[in-house]
Formats: structure tokens, C-alpha cells, sequence
């Protein structure tokens, strides 16, 4: 499986592509769990990071917990435009709770190393006609709207220390692969959807096969609000988590969030809430040309063409 992945990713770096990731403003993946289908950036290096609340109780074994998560994700753009690395690590401590035992359990829950490569870009050297003649023909439906960013994520599990949240037959796992395929749309009225569908903990006992779709409303250019919905399915653990949440954007690369979580299962049933931050240093970014140059136009020999170019010219002139 190793090698399959490594075989994956090297095919994907010598597909010739020429087009950037890069947003004016920063693109974070926070405060939901999905992962976006753009990258930051070559050069461009983000940090991520957040603390929650959790509280978890099980009503079979008659168990609960409360204490906290923080969680930090480090990406980096290199190589090519459309590459990202990136790092994610989760660290838990709680107060465990039964009718015989009552402990502190902490410990890092989670870490991730992987890479993401964007496939397919829609927008890449496409240009919309804009009708001038026409305000309802600027804004009609259009079905390229439905045709999605898509790019692909391999990474690693790594397991090297005594995990006191993972199931037992996890904790013999040292190294575990993770794949996951990523979808973005991007519609009118500054909404994004992504979706992500992914294969976790392969080779384990414990591999699971899941969902995260989060939906993304842009109110104005600070403010956005989001809902989430993520599915897992394994042998060992099913459940579906709920998030809602908002992010605030302080200037182009700072932003700070809040979201609130809750499972549907009360075995064990949990919620999250919490807040966090992003940041990201562009410093050493070179712009990429993300489009080819435009084709010269026929000229326009028609009585329409020809007021449109002296109007033009009438305009340039400061006559208007």
C-alpha cells in the first residue's frame, strides 16, 4: 500500500499544470474538519490551530469525561503550485469517570502526515463572456457552476507512543494510510460547497470508510458561517458528527472562529465547543500566471461592433 501511494503521488507531480492556489485573503480549513480542495500556495506557510471543550458520556458502560481538545495543523505549498503538505496532530486530556475508576487520560489522540494534489481546476483558463448589453445574461444559472475542484490526499497515521484513546487493537499499529478524495464548488452569492470521502487507518483492524460535506456562506468580507455533517463506518466505531460554526477574517492573513459539535450516537454521545485561529505567511509567494494569454478577437465589423469600440475610445479619452 506504501508503495502504491508513493506511485500515486509521483504520477500526479509530472501532470503538467500552470495555475495557482493562492487567495488574496487566507484560505483556512478551520473551524470545520473538512479539507479544502485548493492549496496555500508554493511558499506559503500556514499554521491552524484551536481548542474545544468536550464533554463524552456513555450510556451502556456507564461512563464520562470531560476535559479538553487542541488540535494544530501546519501546511506548506512546495515543489508545484498545486502541491500541500501537510501535518496534523490532536492532543486530549480529560477526566475519566466510571463506578470503579476515575483517572486523567492524556496524550497526543492523532497524527497525520500527508500530501494533497489538485487534479482538476474547472476555472483553469476559463473566462466567462460578459454580455454588456445584458445585467439578466451576467447572471443566469450556469451549469459550469456545478462542475467541481477535485484534488487527492495519501497520508500516514503514526502511532509511536502509549494512546490511552484508541482502541486496543490499534495500539500495536504503528503506521497507518489514509486516502481521501476532495470535491469543491464554488457558487454565485459567495457560497462553497466541499466534500471529502475518505479511507482511514488502512490495514487495521480499525480501518473505516467516511464522509465530512460542509457547506460555507460568505456574509461579507469579514464574516462566514458554516454547517457540517461527518460520517464514519467501521467494524469497531460508527457514528455521525453535526457542526455548525462562524469565522471572523481579522486582515488577509488572520482569522479567528468558533463552532460548536455534537454527535448522534450515546454510545458514547459527545459535543464539542470551542474556538481557534489561522494564520498564514506569504512573504516569499512569487505570483503564477493562472490563465493563458487571450486570443485576439475578430474584429467586429458590424454596426453593434463598431459603436462599441468608439464608445470605447470615447471612454479612454475622457470624453464620458
Amino acid at each position: 500500500m506504501k508503495l502504491k501511494l508513493l506511485a500515486l503521488f509521483i504520477g500526479l507531480l509530472i501532470v503538467e499544470n500552470n495555475y495557482a492556489q493562492y487567495t488574496d485573503v487566507i484560505n483556512s480549513n478551520r473551524p470545520g474538519e473538512s479539507m479544502s480542495a485548493f492549496s496555500v500556495g508554493k511558499t506559503v506557510i500556514q499554521l491552524e490551530s484551536g481548542m474545544k471543550r468536550s464533554t463524552e458520556q456513555h450510556e451502556l458502560l456507564d461512563y464520562s469525561a470531560k476535559g479538553f481538545i487542541v488540535d494544530f495543523h501546519a501546511r506548506y505549498g512546495f515543489f508545484r503550485e498545486q502541491l500541500e503538505g501537510v501535518m496534523e496532530v490532536t492532543y486530549q486530556k480529560d477526566n475519566y469517570i466510571s463506578d470503579d475508576i476515575t483517572k486523567i487520560r492524556k496524550g497526543v489522540k492523532a497524527t497525520t502526515l500527508g500530501l494533497k494534489y489538485l487534479l482538476y481546476d474547472p476555472f483553469k483558463n476559463y473566462e466567462e463572456e460578459i454580455n454588456v448589453y445584458s445585467w439578466k445574461a451576467n447572471h443566469r444559472f450556469k451549469w459550469h457552476q456545478f462542475v467541481p475542484v477535485v484534488s487527492a490526499y495519501g497520508g500516514m497515521n503514526l502511532n509511536f507512543s502509549s494512546n490511552p484513546f484508541l482502541f486496543n487493537n490499534e495500539q500495536t499499529a504503528r503506521l497507518s494510510p489514509k486516502v481521501m478524495l476532495i470535491t469543491q464548488n464554488l457558487f454565485p452569492g459567495a457560497w462553497v460547497f466541499v466534500t471529502n470521502i475518505f479511507m482511514d487507518k488502512i490495514g487495521t483492524n480499525n480501518r473505516s470508510l467516511g464522509y465530512v460535506v460542509t457547506l460555507t456562506k460568505g456574509f461579507n468580507d469579514q464574516w462566514s458561517g458554516f454547517i457540517e455533517n461527518k460520517g464514519i463506518k467501521g467494524d469497531y466505531y460508527a457514528d455521525g458528527i453535526f457542526t455548525f460554526g462562524a469565522a471572523y477574517l481579522m486582515n488577509k492573513n488572520f482569522q479567528l472562529d468558533t463552532s460548536f459539535s455534537k454527535n448522534y450516537k450515546d454510545t458514547p454521545g459527545f459535543t464539542y465547543a470551542g474556538f481557534g485561529l489561522s494564520w498564514r505567511s506569504d512573504t516569499n509567494y512569487k505570483n503564477v500566471m493562472i490563465r493563458a494569454p487571450k486570443k485576439e478577437k475578430k474584429k467586429d465589423k458590424s454596426t453593434k461592433g463598431k459603436n462599441k469600440e468608439k464608445a470605447k475610445k470615447r471612454l479612454d479619452e475622457g470624453q464620458f
